[in-house]
């Protein structure tokens, strides 16, 4: 063999060394090797807590350093980890990334989700508490969730009558919608079937970019590549098309120069925050955008993460003939014949309490919750976590750790009927709406509209798959993105149930 045949031969070991030794040096930290530029961005698949998980279990365990590009990032996978960032380390770890996408998207981090850990995110996200999410106010729009519950029910039932099949994927994203339109806007929005495409296309579209992969967030020098796919163009549609809509909500109002809410006299939010932007009492600056923000958050965060508990929850059962029949029987037991269901009624059903409990744990809407970064040095299980480190939590597999839970890949809902573990941030075994100073608000408000819902529908109506299907056949793939719904709508017969 010639030196330069022999050379040639010996390349590609030599490269491979030089990878191993310099671009991979010999770390104590939990990391998975990371090649130049990208970090570990090849590493992960479009099912983010599927691919975090899987390097977790392979690298790092409860913590593990990654890296997005040039952004270090923490990834946390169990409970004990979780308490750390979310409680013990809690208002260290209180802020959010300031990307650019957010930027876009969120009006300029004035989104309470987003916002920077301070004054503004502090009375924003108190204003939204007492206004809007609030049990007082949850109470206050009752009839709203009833008027709109009785919509969906006289829907199913004529598409009963008619023997046809029931878009149950499609029937929550509209049933939210509604809801969350009227309790904050004062009236419907996408009314009609051209309006109601646009409508659930412009959410689809806003949760497929604020879930997607923006590289110039990540690796600057690889920003082209953004505009080169046409993410950029997308990521500007949608935001000129959603900021567009909630500022001619705004606008509307304004014109209308009455607080008579939306339609029916009744104050809602809008009224709420155009009057606490008159009255500039609160200390912090609430002009046209931060009211756009509000509006946007209280509109985005409780539309399409609402519709997925339910579309899961309704999977489960038709996945699962037995549980569905033990919940129903509780259901229709309780009420004794009675028509319509209250919260009292609901607060005895304890098995559809563990049915939506075990429905979050394993279907958590937001399996690795809205990023953290760390606002200084701070030690976290005896590891260095430098300030601007990245946090991603992934409650999805935090609430699948086999050490907590017996089972935990099985639809098991009797786990939860002695079982103290619940979803309010108290026990981090299951935080599907995160805890600490930067968990979900609206808890209450979803669970609330949850219970309803489902009651009702389990009460009302007997169901099954289409076409002869059964449970085996019952296709349970996600749909990647940041909130995790189902890949192929949920399409069901019902029949209605005699009182």
């Amino acid at each position: 063999m010639t030196p330069l045949l022999y050379v040639l031969a010996m390349l590609p070991l030599l490269l491979f060394l030089i990878k191993l030794l310099y671009f991979n040096p010999p770390t104590t930290k939990p990391s998975p090797p990371k090649l130049p530029l990208i970090g570990n961005l090849h590493q992960l698949g479009p099912l983010l807590h599927h691919s975090l998980h899987s390097l977790s279990q392979k690298h790092g365990g409860p913590l593990m350093l990654i890296h997005l590009g040039s952004v270090p990032t923490l990834v946390v996978s169990s409970a004990d980890a979780a308490r750390e960032i979310m409680k013990t380390h809690d208002i260290i770890f209180s802020d959010r990334p300031a990307i650019k996408l957010f930027r876009q998207l969120l009006c300029d981090l004035k989104d309470v989700s987003v916002a920077p850990y301070g004054d503004y995110w502090r009375q924003t996200k108190s204003i939204m508490i007492v206004h809007l999410l609030s049990n007082k106010k949850i109470e206050a729009n009752r009839n709203i969730r009833e008027e709109e519950i009785v919509v969906i029910v006289e829907k199913i039932r004529e598409l009963a009558c008619d023997m046809e099949v029931v878009d149950l994927s499609d029937l929550f994203v509209t049933f939210t919608n509604d809801v969350v339109c009227r309790v904050t806007f004062g009236k419907k929005y996408g009314e009609g079937e051209e309006s109601k495409k646009k409508f659930r296309k412009m959410l689809k579209e806003f949760f497929e970019v604020l879930g997607g992969l923006s590289l110039e967030d990540c690796v600057p020098q690889l920003a082209w590549v953004d505009r080169l796919r046409g993410f950029n163009a997308k990521v500007d549609r949608v935001a000129r098309e959603i900021h567009e809509f909630v500022d001619g909500v705004v606008e509307e109002r304004l014109q209308k120069g009455s607080t008579a809410g939306g339609g029916d006299g009744v104050e809602d939010f809008v009224d709420v925050l155009l009057k606490i932007q008159k009255d500039d009492r609160i200390g912090v600056s609430l002009d046209r955008m931060a009211i756009k923000a509000i509006l946007l958050d209280a509109y985005t965060a409780g539309t399409d993460t609402t519709a997925t508990v339910l579309e899961w929850a309704f999977t489960e059962l038709l996945k699962h003939p037995m549980v569905l029949k033990k919940v129903q029987d509780e259901v229709r037991t309780i009420l004794k014949g009675k028509e319509w269901i209250n919260q009292d009624d609901i607060d005895n059903m304890k098995y559809l309490k563990a049915v939506l409990k075990e429905t979050l744990r394993l279907h958590p809407p937001i399996p690795t919750l809205v990023p953290r970064v760390a606002r200084q040095d701070v030690k976290v299980m005896g590891y260095d976590v430098a300030k601007g480190t990245r946090v991603i939590t992934n409650a999805w597999a935090i609430a699948r750790d086999p050490k907590v839970w017996d089972n935990p890949n099985e639809f098991h809902p009797e786990r939860f009927l002695d079982c103290t573990i619940d979803f309010r941030g108290h026990d981090f075994n299951l935080i599907p709406f995160g805890s600490g100073r930067r968990g979900c608000p609206g808890i209450s408000f979803a669970m609330t509209t949850n219970e309803n819902v489902l009651a009702n529908l389990l009460h009302k109506f007997d169901w099954e798959l289409p076409n002869g299907e059964n449970e085996d056949d019952l296709d349970m793939n996600e749909q990647p993105g940041i909130i995790t719904r189902k890949k192929i709508p949920l399409l069901v017969v019902a029949t209605p149930f005699s009182l």
